[in-house]
C-alpha cells in the first residue's frame, strides 16, 4: 500500500480462511501494533489472547460461528481495574474504547503484512469470558479471527457504501 488511506479502502473483513498459518514474525509485528496503540492516559488496560491451539480453537469455535477456519483468533478484553475513570463525569470509562483503539491498530497492521481479519462481536462474552478462564475483572470485547484470506474471499457487498459527508459530518 502507499498509503494509509489506501490500506483503509482495500482491507475487508475476511470471512473465510486457508489452512496456512500466520508466520510468528508478522504475528509479532501485529501484537507490537498493539502495544503502541494510544489508551487513555497510557494505561495500557487491554489484554490480548492469542487462540492457536487445537484445543482452544475448538473451544471458540462452540462458541460463534463466526471465526471462519482462522487458524488464529485474537481474544480481546480488557481489565476494569486498569481502565481510566473519566473524573468529570461518573460510569464514563475507556476500557472498551481502549479495546477497540488497540484491536483497530491489529487489524490495520495485519491489512499491510497481507493478513487477513474480521471483527467479530457475534459471541457470548461472558461465556467465553468463563470458557477461557479469565478473571472476573477482565472484560471481552471481541474476536479477531486472522490468517489468510481464501483466494475465493471476496469483499461483503457493501464494502464500498461510504455514508455522505452530511450524515456524517457537522462542522461547528
Amino acid at each position: 500500500m502507499n498509503n494509509f488511506l489506501d490500506l483503509a479502502k482495500e482491507r475487508y473483513s475476511v470471512r473465510k480462511f486457508t489452512d496456512k498459518p500466520i508466520e510468528k514474525d508478522k504475528l509479532e509485528k501485529i501484537l507490537e501494533a498493539a502495544k503502541v496503540a494510544p489508551t487513555a492516559k497510557n494505561l495500557q488496560p487491554v489484554k490480548i489472547y492469542v487462540i492457536q491451539s487445537e484445543e482452544a480453537l475448538e473451544k471458540i469455535n462452540s462458541l460463534t460461528r463466526c471465526i471462519f477456519g482462522a487458524k488464529t483468533v485474537f481474544l480481546i478484553a480488557y481489565d476494569k481495574e486498569k481502565e481510566w475513570h473519566n473524573p468529570l463525569e461518573e460510569g464514563v470509562k475507556s476500557g472498551q474504547e481502549d479495546a477497540s483503539i488497540v484491536a483497530t491498530h491489529m487489524m490495520m497492521e495485519a491489512a499491510d503484512l497481507g493478513i487477513g481479519t474480521c471483527w467479530v462481536n457475534f459471541f457470548p462474552n461472558t461465556e467465553t469470558a468463563k470458557a477461557f478462564g479469565l478473571s472476573g475483572n477482565l472484560v471481552p470485547v471481541l474476536l479477531m479471527p486472522a490468517g489468510y484470506a481464501d483466494p475465493d474471499c471476496k469483499p461483503a457487498p457493501r464494502h464500498t457504501e461510504y455514508p455522505e459527508w452530511d450524515n456524517m459530518v457537522e462542522w461547528l
